[in-house]
């Protein structure tokens, strides 16, 4: 499938786009996760076939100078770049948008007036967002939509998507109303803290059926709500799964993941090669 170009003349985004695929079930929306700092890195995971990127500010070891440069690294070269956030703190909120990025990832979202809040952070004030209170100096974001600053703020609050982590015992509980907030884009299921909410160990969550009740029940009241719905994956095998379950927005692992995969593997089969023991 031919790609285009990651930000359209209107500013609609390639995330946006692979979503609306996906939705439509013409293939889902799929990207990498980045822990670690660094431009080149950014830039160099971004045109290996992903629809977008995720810098991730909340678990990674990523300032906001560093989150900047990779959002404009991603943003340069073919996909749309998405942060996570530390948290739902506003000045967080804002510091993120500012970059350019095409989404925002909010973790550990559990009440609808916590959505509410994160939606009012991410829009401007207009006739549709009257509640909106983003503060109107985004000089560094409009490049990332190949726009100007005029173009920029007249069409960010439709084309800037608001993700929020359902990833808690209340989150799940507060599912339906979270979704029903005007405003939240996508439903995204974190089910390491998820599994840990319940009492459970948190890697242990593909084997906790209460766990995978509790991810099933988001996806089916996301799909009812109409809202994209995404899950976490921490390998391809993980992400495939959860595509035929249903979900539209999956990560193939992470940076962290693949380079600990790759140098433990190529290790032990050098020392398998050269006959020292393990």
């Amino acid at each position: 499938m031919a790609k285009s170009p990651v930000v359209d003349r209107a500013g609609k985004t390639r995330l946006r786009e692979s979503l609306e695929r996906a939705k439509r079930g013409q293939g889902p929306s799929i990207g990498q996760w980045l822990e670690f700092p660094g431009y080149s890195l950014a830039k160099t995971v971004a045109p290996l076939g992903e629809d977008w990127v995720l810098i991730d500010t909340e678990h990674g070891n990523i300032t906001d100078n560093e989150m900047a440069l990779q959002v404009a690294a991603v943003a340069s070269s073919g996909a749309s770049p998405i942060v996570r956030t530390v948290g739902s703190e506003p000045w967080m909120i804002k510091r993120v948008l500012d970059c350019g990025a095409h989404a925002i990832m909010v973790p550990m979202c559990e009440t609808k007036e916590q959505a509410e809040s994160i939606v009012q952070c991410c829009k401007y004030l207009s006739p549709r967002w009257p509640q909106g209170n983003r503060p109107a100096g985004a000089m560094f974001a409009p490049p990332a939509f190949s726009q100007n600053d005029r173009e920029y703020l007249l069409t960010a609050n439709e084309n800037v998507m608001v993700c929020v982590q359902i990833e808690s015992r209340k989150g799940v509980e507060n599912v339906e109303r979270i979704a029903a907030v005007e405003g939240i884009d996508m439903i995204f299921v974190g089910p390491n803290d998820l599994a840990a909410s319940m009492g459970h160990v948190a890697f242990d969550h593909e084997s906790i059926p209460e766990v995978q009740e509790a991810i099933a029940h988001v996806l089916k009241v996301g799909l009812a709500a109409d809202k994209f719905v995404g899950h976490f994956a921490v390998n391809a095998e993980a992400a495939a799964k959860r595509i035929h379950q249903g979900f539209h927005f999956v990560n193939c692992g992470a940076d962290i993941v693949a380079l600990t995969a790759w140098m433990t593997g190529e290790m032990g089969k050098l020392k398998h090669l050269v006959g020292i023991d393990s």
